[in-house]
């Protein structure tokens, strides 16, 4: 019998009373309401002897893994993820003789792998995924004979691969990925001809992979090994004897040479190869042969020439990054089918619109656009009219080029546009309203003049249930650059319902007023930077409230007062975050001693009309002190002969002295 119950509500504790379930085969109890409050599994269900399968993921139980399952004897498949379980007691290795699939991924199983797993031959299935478990992996893995899937990435493992996984013969699917592992895995997994699905990245693997070491590997069809310092070093005749449908080595060393043998993978979807140390130019045939493909990384290598020698036809891969390489000359012809495209950083410096424009009988369906520079590029003029034709786009960026002219107005026909970085570059003109719709708008070190748009409040429409009406803007702005221009006027107070707000930079600009009072709304603020413009007032109360606050610079205004109180201000910011304002209390050094008193830049008191409060009472001090001792002998004849007596006595004592 199969019973299904999965994300039902059920009684916490009892055995469901309308339930009959002696002769239970199969249980389902995954992501079940009020199970999951108890953590600890319902002692009912160690009483089904004759369970098979048994599922209770996703229901947050904690400590070890319970002895009451023990009695599950005949258990084939056993489903415990996304729970809270600590660790594997020492009895759960031998008492399921028929155990063939267990997952205990996304728990927190901490220590090492235990060498009895290898006692539970009969698994087929093993998933340990997303713990913390640290240490190597047991040599007795290579008793598991039958096993075809083996998941443990995401956890702490060390150590080389024990030779023993040269047994594993009836292994399909491995992934290792995201440990500490270390030494070379293919001397330990040469063996395996049935493995299809390898995936090994971002460990510590290192040494030379050669020919011989991938000759037996006749069925994989993904390799996934980036972030590892290994080096494939194979002939130029190298055929190999897979066929690759995914194939990622960045971070290999696969150069000087462009890899000839890539030619043979013509089944590619995903490939990339970033930081492989190609010093080469991209060959005639790599376009036509991956016409196709779905994803390309090319990105920080040294690759050189020109694209336009080598294509025969449009780019048609569905994203290409070939950012931070030496391409030069006329920028590639896309077809419509391109979704992303990043050539950053490398020595481009032809008109774009040709590529945009030309021989496009469609609109294109571009998305992402990243022609930023980095100090190569240096893109003159304005943006060109033909940026305008690209009404899918997301994301442009064109920072860091020596683009001039107005504001591009020409951009606002690029609807779904989100995020927008034109930063470092001259242009001027004030900033339109219809900005306020980007998520991630950098318009850094310009010379834009103006005020900011007050309407950045319509983004947080889709907050109040209209999302439906303003699905294209994917959320809330997340991030404001308008530093280092020459914008004017206040600090509109509308942008503080941003509350999805991350990073708010003002800087270096001729913003005055005040800094708008309900700034402590936007909870989610981790960086503010209001320093060097005019701004004055005090420093709103409700800034405390920004619990993630990691940068706040309020340096070089016109603000005054006491610094707000706070645990985050005292104790995350120093002095430099406030300095060159009116300001006094904690980080400062100076104190504010009164309601009255104002401190000038250089940290020196006085009262608001600018006189010294020292000089005052040191004038007072000295005629109070005066008439107290002269005042009397003023007044009585008596008291005066006598104090002349005395200092005429006293005069006649040091002449008699000396």
């Amino acid at each position: 019998m199969y019973l299904q119950l999965s994300r039902c509500t059920l009684p916490p504790y009892n055995q469901p009373s309308f339930l009959n379930i002696s002769s239970l085969v199969t249980l389902d109890l995954s992501f079940t309401s009020h199970l999951s409050t108890l953590s600890f599994v319902p002692k009912w269900i160690f009483g089904l002897q004759k369970l098979v399968s048994l599922f209770l993921d996703g229901n947050y139980f904690e400590g070890p893994i319970p002895d009451g399952l023990r009695n599950l004897t005949l258990l084939e498949n056993l489903h415990l993820k996304r729970n809270s379980f600590s660790f594997i007691p020492d009895w759960f290795h031998s008492s399921f003789p028929n155990l063939k699939i267990l997952d205990l991924s996304e728990n927190k199983l901490q220590g090492s792998i235990s060498d009895a797993l290898g006692n539970t031959t009969s698994l087929v299935t093993l998933d340990l995924s997303y713990n913390q478990l640290k240490g190597p992996i047991p040599t007795s893995f290579g008793y598991l004979c039958k096993l075809r899937i083996l998941r443990i990435e995401s956890s702490q493992l060390s150590g080389n691969l024990p030779v023993s996984f040269g047994k594993l013969s009836s292994l399909r699917y491995l992934s290792l990925s995201k440990n500490q592992l270390s030494g070379n895995p293919f001397e330990s997994l040469r063996s395996l001809s049935k493995l299809s699905y390898l995936h090994i990245d971002y460990n510590n693997f290192e040494g030379l992979v050669k020919e011989n070491h991938l000759k037996n590997l006749t069925s994989l069809s993904e390799i996934s090994a980036a972030g590892n310092n290994l080096t494939l070093k194979v002939g130029p005749n190298w055929h190999p004897t897979f066929q690759l449908t995914f194939f990622d080595m960045s971070y290999w060393q696969l150069g000087p040479n462009f890899p000839s043998w890539i030619q043979s993978q013509d089944k590619l979807e995903y490939l990339a190869m970033s930081k492989t140390g190609i010093l080469d130019s991209i060959p005639y045939w790599f376009w036509e042969t991956f016409s196709q493909a779905s994803f390309l990384n090319l990105s920080y290598n040294h690759i050189h020439g020109e694209l336009g020698t080598t294509l025969k036809n449009p780019i048609s891969i569905l994203s290409v990054d070939l950012s931070a390489n030496n391409l030069r000359g006329k920028f590639p012809l896309l077809s419509n089918r391109v979704d992303l495209l990043d050539l950053s950083s490398n020595l481009f410096s032809n008109p774009v619109d040709d590529f945009l424009c030309k021989n496009h009988m469609k609109p294109m369906n571009l998305e992402t656009l990243n022609l930023a520079s980095n100090k190569n590029n240096n893109f003159v003029g304005n943006i060109p009219q033909s940026m305008g034709s690209l009404i899918e786009l997301e994301s442009l960026r064109i920072d860091k080029n020596l683009l001039s002219g107005t504001f591009p107005t020409i951009l606002k026909n690029t609807k779904k546009l989100i995020t927008l970085d034109i930063g470092e570059n001259k242009f001027s003109g004030t900033i339109p309203a219809w900005m306020s719709v980007l998520q991630v708008l950098d318009l850094a070190q310009n010379n834009l003049t103006g005020n900011i748009p007050t309407c950045f409040i319509s983004v947080l429409l889709w907050l109040k249930g209209r999302g439906d009406e303003y699905k294209n803007f994917l959320g809330l702005v997340t991030s404001i650059d308008l530093s280092n221009n020459k914008l004017e006027g206040e600090i509109p107070r509308e942008i503080t319902d941003l509350n999805g707000l991350l990073f708010l930079n003002l800087s270096h600009n001729q913003l005055i007023g005040y800094i708008p009072q309900n700034i402590g709304n936007m909870g989610s603020l981790l960086s503010i930077d209001f320093s060097r413009n005019e701004l004055c007032g005090e420093i709103p109360p409700t800034i405390t409230n920004l619990s993630f606050l990691s940068m706040l610079d309020l340096s070089y205004n016109h603000l005054n007062g006491k610094i707000p109180t706070g645990t985050q201000l005292q104790y995350s910011f120093d002095a430099s975050n406030f300095i060159g304002n009116n300001l006094c209390g904690p980080p400062l050094s100076i104190s504010c001693r009164s309601n009255d008193k104002s401190y000038d830049r250089n940290g020196k008191g006085s009262d608001r009309h600018g006189v010294n409060l020292f000089f005052v009472g040191m004038t007072f001090g000295f005629v109070v002190g005066f008439w107290i001792v002269v005042g009397p002998l003023v007044i009585c004849r008596s008291w005066r002969y006598a104090y002349f007596h005395f200092l005429d006595h006293v005069w006649f004592k040091l002449q008699y002295f000396f």
